[in-house]
C-alpha cells in the first residue's frame, strides 16, 4: 500500500481487518465482484433479466443507476447486487436460511441488513440485530420484550448505541426468524436499520419533559420514523443516512453529526428573511447538512428556516436528491457529504427546492436567538422536569452494555415509579422519566440492586465505546474491554473535578465518534519491534480537543501507535498535565488543549509521565 497516504492506509487496514478481503483487494475489483457472484465489469441487469425498469417507488434507484452507467461509470458490486434483487424483497431467503440454520454468504450479507440482521463473522459466528426506536424512546413493554428475546435467542444482553438505539448480539442462524418475528409482534420494526438505508431517527432524549426545551421533538422523530418505514424509495440509498432533531433541551441530540440535522431556534418580533419579509415569531428549525464526523465533517447550516410541519417533507426531498445524485460507483465517496463537496451546498438546496416544488425560507442565523446552553453531562444524575414535582433519572450503563435481567428491572422501575417510558441517549446510557421527588431514593435503591447507579466519576460519565473487535470485523481493538480497564485504572489514581469525555472507536468508521471526544481514541495495530518477526498488538491513536454543538471541533492527533497496555499510562499523564497547568479550576480539558500547540501539549503531558513503579500499579491494578 505504498501509494496510499497514512490516513488511507489506516482506513484500508480497518476495512480488511478480520474480513477475509485482503487478497480480494490485492487482486482488484474483478476478484471482489467475482467473490460476490456479480459481473466483474460492473454491467447491470434488472430483476428477471428484463430491460424495463419495474414499477414501484424503488424505480428511482434503478434510474439513478442507469444514469451513472450512461455517463460511462461502473456500478460498485453492492449496487449491482441491489439491482438484481431489491433487498427488501428477500424475506423468503431469510426464512429459508433460518430454517436451514445457515448464515448468509455473498450479497445476502448486505441484503439481510435490510431486515436489521448483521452477520458479523469473523469477529463472531453469529448475527447482531440493530433495532429502531423513534427518537430513542422505548415503552417498558418493548424493553421487556427485547430483554426476553436477547435472553432466548442472543447473548442475554443488549448494547445501547451512539444513535440512541439497541443492539442484540450472539443470535444464531436458526433463531433469526423467531427473533425478528418476536420483535414484530411487539411492534418493533427494524427494517432498514442497517446497510444503505436511513438509520434510527434520533431526537432530544428529554423531549417533552425538559424545562428549557424550545419544542418537543417526539412528534417529528415519530413522523420521520414512520415515513421511512412506509416509503420503499427510502431504502437502497447510495450509502447509509442519518437524521436527527434537536429541540433545544438540556441534552443535545448531537444533530450536527448527522446527514440532516434539524436544530430548534426561536425567532422574535421584527425579524426578517433574506427577502426582507417579516417572519412570524415562534419556534422554527434550522437545517444543517452533511455531518459525518468519521470523515472529519460536521453538518453545515444551510441558511434555511423551517416550520416544524415542514421538516418531514423537506427531509424526504433532501433524501430524493441524494438518491438521484449520490455516487453508486465508489462506496468510500458515496455519503451525502461528497455530493455537497462536489456541487456546493447552494446547488443542493436548489435541487431540493425543485423536488419540493417551492422555495425554502432563507434566514440568517443572526435573526434567530441562540440555542439554550447544553449540559454536557446532563444525561447522568437526577434532574427536574418541566412537569412540577417530576424528575428524570440518568442511569449509568458501563460502556452501554445492559443485561436482560437489568432491562427487566429498569422496565419495572419505569412502570412503578414513572410513566413506563425509557429514553435511550447517544451517550450510551438511558433516562427514566416522570418520577415523583419522593420516589427518587427508592428508584436509586432499586437501581443499586441491579448494580446500576445515577452517578458516575468524571471519567466514567463521559466514556463512550463502540462494539470493538469482540463483535465487529472491522475493529482493530477491543474497545469496550479497554474502556472499562481504562476507567478502573484511572479512577483509583486520579481525582477529576471536571468531566472529560473519552471516546474509543475500533476503526475509521468511527461509530463512537472519536473525533468529537475531549480525548478520542481510534484502534490500530501496533508493531512492537522493527524486524520481520515484530509482534503486532492492539493499540490506539490519540486525539484531543473534539466537540459538538457550540463547542464544535474535530479533534487533532496527539499521539500515534500507543499499545493498549500503555493506554492508561498515556491518558493519566494527559489528565495530570491538564490539572496542573489549567488557568482556573473550572477550565475545561478542551479549553486547555485548544490554547496550546501540539508540541506544547506533548511537553506538558510528558512532564507528568508516570514512574516505572506507578506504571506497574496501573497495569496490575
Amino acid at each position: 500500500m505504498s501509494d496510499f497516504s497514512d490516513e488511507q492506509k489506516h482506513y484500508l487496514q480497518g476495512f480488511v481487518a478480520g474480513s477475509g478481503l485482503t487478497q480480494l483487494l490485492v487482486n482488484g475489483r474483478a476478484s471482489f465482484a467475482t467473490a460476490l457472484g456479480l459481473p466483474a465489469n460492473g454491467s447491470i441487469s434488472l430483476p428477471g433479466g428484463g430491460s424495463e425498469i419495474p414499477p414501484g417507488p424503488e424505480a428511482v434507484h434503478y434510474r439513478a443507476q442507469d444514469a451513472q452507467v450512461a455517463a460511462g461509470k461502473k456500478l460498485c458490486p453492492e449496487e449491482v447486487a441491489k439491482r438484481k434483487k431489491f433487498p427488501l424483497d428477500q424475506w423468503n431467503d431469510l426464512v429459508q436460511h433460518s430454517a436451514e440454520g445457515k448464515f448468509p454468504k455473498g450479497t445476502d450479507v448486505l441484503a439481510f441488513k435490510y431486515q436489521g440482521l448483521f452477520y458479523v463473522a469473523p469477529a463472531q459466528d453469529s448475527y447482531m440485530a440493530r433495532l429502531r426506536f423513534a427518537g430513542g424512546i422505548v415503552p417498558s413493554f418493548q424493553f421487556r420484550r427485547v430483554a426476553e428475546l436477547a435472553e432466548v435467542h442472543g447473548g442475554g444482553f443488549s448494547d445501547v448505541t451512539t444513535r440512541a438505539n439497541l443492539q442484540i448480539r450472539e443470535i444464531q442462524a436458526g433463531s433469526a426468524i423467531d427473533f425478528l418475528e418476536g420483535l414484530h409482534d411487539a411492534g418493533i420494526l427494524c427494517r432498514g436499520s442497517g446497510a444503505d438505508n436511513i438509520r434510527n431517527v434520533t431526537g432530544s432524549p428529554t423531549a417533552g419533559i425538559d424545562p428549557q426545551e424550545l419544542i418537543d421533538t417526539r412528534p417529528l422523530s415519530r413522523a420521520m420514523h414512520h415515513y421511512i418505514l412506509n416509503h420503499r424509495e427510502m431504502y437502497g440509498l447510495p450509502r447509509k443516512f442519518n437524521i436527527a432533531f434537536d429541540g433545544g433541551g438540556k441534552i443535545s441530540a448531537v444533530e450536527d453529526t448527522n446527514d440532516i440535522g434539524f436544530s430548534a431556534v426561536r425567532v422574535g418580533q421584527g425579524k426578517t428573511d433574506s427577502d426582507g419579509q417579516l417572519i412570524e415569531p415562534g419556534v422554527y428549525f434550522r437545517l444543517a447538512l452533511g455531518g459525518i464526523t468519521g470523515h472529519k465533517d460536521f453538518a453545515k447550516d444551510q441558511g434555511v428556516l423551517l416550520k416544524p410541519d415542514e421538516c418531514i417533507s423537506v427531509a424526504a426531498a433532501i433524501v430524493r436528491v441524494f438518491i438521484d445524485n449520490g455516487d453508486r460507483t465508489d462506496r468510500k465517496k458515496a455519503r451525502l457529504k461528497y455530493v455537497l463537496d462536489r456541487w456546493g451546498h447552494a446547488k443542493y438546496i436548489e435541487e431540493t427546492e425543485k423536488v419540493l416544488g417551492r422555495k425554502l425560507r432563507k434566514v440568517a442565523t443572526a435573526m434567530c436567538e441562540p440555542r439554550p446552553a447544553v449540559d454536557k453531562h446532563g444525561h447522568i444524575g437526577v434532574f427536574p422536569q418541566k412537569q412540577e414535582g417530576r424528575f428524570y433519572v440518568g442511569v449509568v450503563l458501563p460502556v452501554g452494555r445492559i443485561t436482560a435481567e437489568q432491562m427487566r428491572g429498569i422496565a419495572d422501575i419505569a412502570d412503578k415509579f414513572g410513566s413506563g417510558m425509557i429514553r435511550l441517549t447517544v451517550w450510551q446510557n438511558l433516562l427514566i422519566s416522570d418520577i415523583a421527588e419522593a420516589d427518587i431514593p427508592a428508584v436509586q435503591e432499586a437501581l443499586a440492586k441491579l448494580n446500576l447507579a445515577t452517578s458516575a466519576t468524571s471519567i466514567r460519565a463521559g466514556l463512550v465505546a463502540c462494539t470493538g473487535a469482540a463483535g465487529c470485523k472491522f475493529a482493530m481493538a477491543h474497545t469496550k474491554q479497554h474502556a472499562m480497564a481504562l476507567a478502573e485504572a484511572l479512577e483509583k489514581r486520579i481525582e477529576l473535578d471536571v468531566p472529560v469525555n473519552i471516546h474509543l472507536t475500533g476503526c475509521p468508521n468511527s461509530c463512537a465518534q472519536h473525533y468529537m471526544g475531549d480525548i478520542g481514541l481510534i484502534g490500530t495495530k501496533v508493531s512492537l519491534g522493527d524486524d520481520d518477526d515484530a509482534e503486532e498488538v492492539e493499540g490506539y491513536h490519540v486525539f484531543v480537543g473534539g466537540g459538538y454543538g457550540a463547542d464544535q471541533s474535530i479533534g487533532r492527533e496527539l499521539y500515534r501507535n500507543i499499545p493498549a497496555t500503555e493506554l492508561a499510562k498515556t491518558v493519566e499523564k494527559m489528565i495530570r498535565g491538564y490539572k496542573a497547568n489549567r488557568t482556573t479550576p473550572t477550565e475545561s480539558f478542551n479549553e486547555f488543549v485548544r490554547r496550546h500547540e501540539t508540541d506544547q501539549l506533548k511537553e506538558i503531558f510528558d512532564a507528568h509521565a508516570v514512574t516505572e513503579s506507578e506504571a506497574v500499579e496501573l497495569t496490575t491494578g
